[in-house]
């Protein structure tokens, strides 16, 4: 029996019963006995949203993070923890990796130390394949879940992200007024990853053009190993105007690639980041790099938590879009 089993019995929504146990007043009094006669009735025992029935709050979220040496991933869940702060919540973090029985095991370790919450950190978390999502639709049964930089559609889960899909279609499509000799260098297809790929391929489609798989490049590789490998193609006869890349990491690897193979950047060669984060003004030139507003969005992942928290309507999803930061790396981005 969980806060969702409640909802279905009582014939209200999850918000309602959030509101009783939170001790929100905004709850008739016939209701509120209503619900409380359910709990009572099924001996259902609240533990993360215990509050007004004399049980209190643990005033803990869970937040877990695929890997906490990851610079963005870092700087999510510092922002992520900071705003809880101000609303008077700790913060429990677990970092998972990328195995979806692990991240399974520390969600519910998570639920064990009855935190109010639980926060995603990163797209990781959202399988293409369903199925491995149900780990955290059960979990939602339990405590409201939010996911930063990805999106599911279960009850009592919230999203909060950028739509990284528009963006890298926008920023293709620009590129594509004068080349199609575009390279699209990515790291995976986690949730994030497949929406940036997607937009790619959308913008070939829209101006009538074929992208072929061979433009389209996967690589998990350092920014060493990422200068090595385009040399590699390059020696093989590979000649490419423009390389987008899903991340800044990748795209100081094309920016070295660019300075060994003698390229001018940006007049022979453009180089366009993702995340727009501190490493891309380490280069000379600066990367150009896409801004997906991580901090406002982290930020807004609370908020929404603490608005569920308060019983307020709050929409499943947040969506923000993307910016281009145009420096040295391009010519001709708006």
């Amino acid at each position: 029996m969980n806060i969702y089993d409640i909802s279905e019995k009582a014939g209200v929504s999850i918000a309602t019963v959030s509101r009783v146990l939170n001790g929100n007043s905004r709850v008739s009094e016939k209701t509120r006995q209503k619900i409380l006669a359910v709990m009572e009735e099924t001996g259902y025992q609240p533990n993360a949203f215990a509050r007004g029935l004399g049980l209190g709050t643990m005033n803990t979220v869970g937040i877990l993070c695929a890997d906490s040496s990851d610079a963005v991933l870092a700087s999510a869940v510092y922002y992520i923890e900071q705003e809880l702060r101000k609303y008077q919540y700790d913060a429990l973090l677990c970092c998972t990796g990328y195995d979806t029985q692990v991240k399974a095991k520390y969600l519910n370790l998570l639920l064990s130390k009855r935190v109010d919450a639980l926060i995603l950190a990163g797209s990781n978390f959202v399988e293409a394949d369903q199925e491995k999502n149900q780990y955290i639709v059960e979990a939602a049964r339990e405590v409201p879940v939010v996911i930063l930089n990805g999106s599911l559609k279960a009850p009592n889960v919230y999203c909060a992200l950028c739509d990284d899909r528009e963006i890298m279609r926008n920023v293709t499509a620009q590129f594509l007024k004068t080349t199609d000799q575009i390279l699209y260098l990515f790291r995976s297809l986690t949730y994030s990853g497949r929406q940036k790929a997607a937009g790619v391929r959308q913008a070939f489609a829209d101006a009538g053009k074929e992208l072929p798989e061979r433009q389209m490049l996967q690589f998990n590789g350092s920014i060493e190993e990422t200068r090595q490998v385009l040399l590699e193609r390059f020696a093989q006869g590979e000649r490419w105007d423009v390389i987008l890349t899903s991340d800044d990491e990748l795209a100081v690897g094309a920016h070295k690639f660019a300075r060994a193979a003698g390229l001018a950047v940006p007049e022979e060669l453009q180089i366009v980041g993702y995340n727009n984060s501190r490493i891309a003004i380490c280069c000379e030139p600066e990367i150009t790099s896409i801004d997906n507003h991580l901090e406002y969005c982290s930020r807004s992942a609370v908020a929404m938590l603490m608005q569920v928290f308060d019983g307020e309507a709050v929409p499943s999803c947040m969506s923000v879009s993307g910016d281009i930061m145009i420096r040295g790396t391009t010519s001709g981005l708006v």
